[in-house]
């Protein structure tokens, strides 16, 4: 195929523009990465850099220091994150699935109830007191799992639309008429074919279980319970509680990586997730394409 001189001028511009976000997006990790294999004086001295003056592990050394803490709650994070975006992917589809069919009594009260959570909530406190005294999940997985990430009207009308439009009304009557069932249909036919929006859903629920660290600080104080997220959360409070303690004495304290070892934790937390992406990024572009299409 020949492109015209307009054509290929508008090419030029499309990849020069694609080009400056991705350097956008990816020159903030890497300069993430950068400081926090940076000495600790220089960072203070010289601030952030591409091409520090001096290198130090001094950040690294310290997490290593507490590796078996870490790798514990890394192990409940990642069980967490598993199990957590399993159920939010089951729950769901099983709400959506019946909501995107035509036929479905009460359809417009069961669409408007499910939107109107979006609007409305009934607070922190009586959520708290909700979870933790009728449901008791203070210091349990469950507290990671149930409050606030589990189920999201967001992702049931993203994936409510995407069945709609996506799967022809045709292929529900040739099943029905063949004598599947609604659940026959949506596990043979609705689940294969909403596996793009599944991906896209799994990926939001995923992110959102491995970076959560609220749940934890609400409704979990035992150190073995921590997860990552909580658990870094907390040895940033700690040092930085050592660093401007008055008190505290000791060259142990005084060399503490206060600046390098924020950026060791973000970077620690953020790279499993840029391990997976890669690989879920073509589901992801089409599912959140399609899905979002009005119904």
């Amino acid at each position: 195929m020949v492109l015209s001189k307009g054509e290929k001028t508008y090419q030029v511009v499309i990849n020069i523009i694609l080009i400056l976000v991705t350097l956008i997006m990816i020159l903030p990790i890497v300069l993430l990465f950068m400081c926090s294999i940076t000495d600790e004086n220089t960072l203070i001295n010289n601030g952030y850099s591409f091409f520090p003056a001096k290198f130090g592990l001094t950040a690294y050394q310290y997490i290593w220091q507490n590796a078996a803490t870490v790798f514990r709650a890394y192990g409940l994070t990642i069980v967490v994150t598993i199990i957590g975006t399993a159920c939010t992917l089951i729950l769901t589809s099983l709400i959506a699935y019946p909501l995107s069919l035509k036929n479905l009594p009460g359809r417009a009260f069961f669409n408007f109830y499910v939107f109107f959570t979006m609007l409305f909530s009934g607070g922190l406190v009586p959520a708290y007191i909700m979870w933790t005294t009728f449901f008791n999940i203070k210091n349990t997985i469950f507290a990671y799992l149930l409050p606030n990430l589990l189920l999201s009207a967001f992702n049931i009308i993203l994936v409510r639309t995407y069945f709609m439009t996506s799967i022809p009304d045709a292929l529900y009557e040739a099943a029905r008429i063949d004598g599947a069932t609604y659940f026959t249909i949506y596990r043979k036919i609705v689940l294969p074919l909403g596996k793009p929006i599944m991906v896209t859903i799994g990926l939001f629920a995923g992110l959102g279980f491995w970076n959560d660290w609220t749940n934890g600080l609400y409704y979990v104080n035992r150190s073995n319970m921590f997860t990552i997220q909580v658990l870094l959360n907390r040895m940033i409070q700690d040092i930085q509680a050592l660093a401007n303690n008055s008190n505290a004495s000791g060259q142990a304290v005084l060399n503490l990586p206060t600046v390098s070892i924020r950026m060791a934790i973000a970077f620690v937390a953020i790279l499993p997730i840029l391990i997976v992406y890669p690989f879920l990024q073509k589901y992801f572009a089409s599912g959140i394409a399609l899905g979002a299409v009005k119904g």
